[in-house]
């Protein structure tokens, strides 16, 4: 098929445009609605897709190697989100699932799904490159899902999932040339002798590069495929957001440049992501902005319809506040971190904890120890990249701590534990067991792939020991300056009042080698001789305001 790439946002984009959004003041709502404030959460959720069923919008997103994975979300109004579980608890066991030997899918697991519901069910599609497969799990009930998966040996890369008016499901996929595979009415595998080929090729034209991320639509009976490019003809913008439209579903396709502006932020542009209409007719965006070490984070855009062309943002720029219709007085930040005391009455974890790859269940345990997580150690592993049962959750901007009380007591010598800011760049603050038998309170520094670096220790005498992580992300402060913090602070207490900060200035700094924000990392790992165990009492968190 051939494309026709249009010019970038002209005046024709400005039309229609009301006092539900600004970009650079603080603006007041209608009657109804309420503002908030960009990004919706400040915390690593990339690859947004969103639906709305009824009342209610449901969102998915990446969390690639870390299990459960693909979260879901749920919202009334599009600014407050809750998080209500996941599709899968683990997808594959396998090498590098498992964390066996130098196997990982770090920076791979799931990507960029797709959520659609049709005819009574919601599905789910989504890749995963370590495998070399792509999936879908459909369900009835969203919120109490009994997922129904399917399984293709194929990669259908960041793809959307599509039904045609007549329940012809189609998937839409790939970067720079853009496919199109027609499935069996019940999603359950390709269909023989379907449709099966090249939709179209996003070229490059206007200093734009091939795109990704479909997000695939058909709206009063056009085509619509958005998309992510990483090359842009705005300078100083490193990303964009295009759109793509047809009066056929292999028909002639035309693009658009629809949003090209990183909200005065290191030039990351805003994009990749779906759109939805509200109830109230109104229609919005809901992409992503790579936002340095916190990770990607979601941002809420409106759509102006121009001319057939859903134009996002306000004058061709993307805006830091935005109404929305809802039922609450008035916006109260969402968050993603969770404090625990541990109090469960069996094996299971709350929905804010991820483990990094598969976890090893045998090895971990909320009830052995009443009002403690334990972890205890299988193998002898070489650091915390190789160590099973690492549990996580994310860290969240501008600025947040982690809290632990550790009981050491039954580490082996050789024996690691602690927290952990947690990418490719890792910095750890913990207890570790000499061969000797003696503790220290440590601070160490890793690169993946690189030896572990003790940076300073002490030694202690005590087996009780509290541990705490302060982040403070980079952000945009009231003037409009840009803050290059990214820095963590680790420190140790014997008592839990009287706190001592452990080594030097830490420089968190995101890398594609994890592909993931910082997360805070509850982790034990043995280096000598496995069977040792380390019991965390609670996990403590607090949030900075913006």
């Amino acid at each position: 098929m051939t494309l026709t790439l249009l010019a970038s946002c002209t005046d024709e984009g400005k039309e229609g445009v009301n006092n539900q959004l600004s970009n650079n003041q603080d603006i007041s709502a209608d009657e109804g609605k309420i503002v908030a404030d960009n990004p919706i959460l400040w915390a690593d959720v990339p690859d947004p897709d969103v639906i709305r069923v009824d009342d209610t919008y449901y969102m998915t997103s990446t969390t690639m190697y870390f299990n459960p994975g693909v979260p879901i979300m749920k919202s009334y109004d599009l600014v407050h989100w809750e998080l209500i579980g996941y599709v899968y608890e683990t997808l594959e066991n396998s090498l590098r699932t498992d964390l066996i030997g130098e196997n990982n899918s770090y920076a791979q697991g799931s990507w960029a799904s797709s959520i659609r519901y049709y005819d009574g069910y919601f599905y789910v599609l989504f890749c995963a490159l370590d495998q070399g497969k792509s999936y879908i799990f459909k369900t009835e009930d969203i919120e109490n899902p009994d997922w129904i998966r399917y399984d293709f040996n194929r990669v259908f890369h960041d793809a959307s999932l599509f039904f045609e008016d007549d329940g012809t499901p189609y998937i839409i996929y790939g970067a720079g040339d853009v496919y199109i595979t027609e499935l069996e009415k019940d999603c359950s595998k390709v269909k023989e002798g379907g449709v099966d080929q090249k939709l179209l090729n996003t070229g490059v034209a206007e200093g734009l590069s091939g795109a990704e991320g479909s997000h695939f639509y058909k709206i009063d009976g056009t085509y619509y495929l958005t998309m992510i490019s990483y090359a842009t003809n705005t300078p100083g913008v490193a990303r964009c957001e295009l759109c793509f439209r047809s009066d056929e579903l292999l028909g002639e396709y035309e693009g658009k440049v629809v949003l090209c502006d990183s909200m005065d932020y290191y030039g990351n542009g805003v994009a990749q992501g779906g759109i939805v209409e509200t109830p109230e007719g109104d229609w919005y965006a809901l992409l992503f902005q790579d936002h340095g070490a916190v990770g990607r984070i979601p941002v809420l855009q409106p759509v102006t319809w121009v001319d057939g062309w859903p134009m996002m943002g306000e004058n061709g720029e993307a805006v830091k506040q935005i109404a929305v219709t809802s039922d609450a007085e008035s916006w109260q930040e969402s968050t993603l971190m969770y404090n625990d005391e541990f109090d469960y009455d069996e094996n299971k974890l709350a929905l804010y904890w991820q483990w990094n790859h598969n976890p090893e269940e045998e090895l971990w345990s909320v009830t052995d120890r009443e009002g403690w997580f334990r972890i205890t150690t299988g193998r002898v592993d070489s650091d915390i990249f190789h160590a099973k049962n690492t549990l996580t959750q994310r860290t969240e901007g501008p600025t947040c701590t982690s809290e632990v009380l550790l009981d050491a007591s039954c580490l082996n010598n050789g024996d690691y534990a602690g927290i952990a800011a947690f990418q490719s760049f890792c910095g750890m603050v913990g207890v570790r067991v000499d061969e000797d038998g003696k503790k220290y309170a440590y601070f160490a520094r890793q690169t993946r792939g690189e030896e572990m670096s003790i940076v300073t220790e002490d030694e202690i005498t005590q087996d009780e020991i509290y541990l705490k992580i302060e982040y403070r992300f980079s952000k945009i402060d009231e003037n409009g300056i840009i803050t290059s913090e990214d820095q963590a602070r680790f420190y140790y207490s014997l008592d839990g009042e009287n706190w001592v900060k452990i080594g030097k200035g830490f420089t968190m700094s995101y890398s594609l080698d994890l592909f993931t924000g910082y997360r805070t990392a509850l982790y034990c790992y043995s280096t000598i001789a496995e069977g040792g165990h380390a019991d965390f009492d609670y996990y403590h968190t607090t949030k900075g305001e913006r």
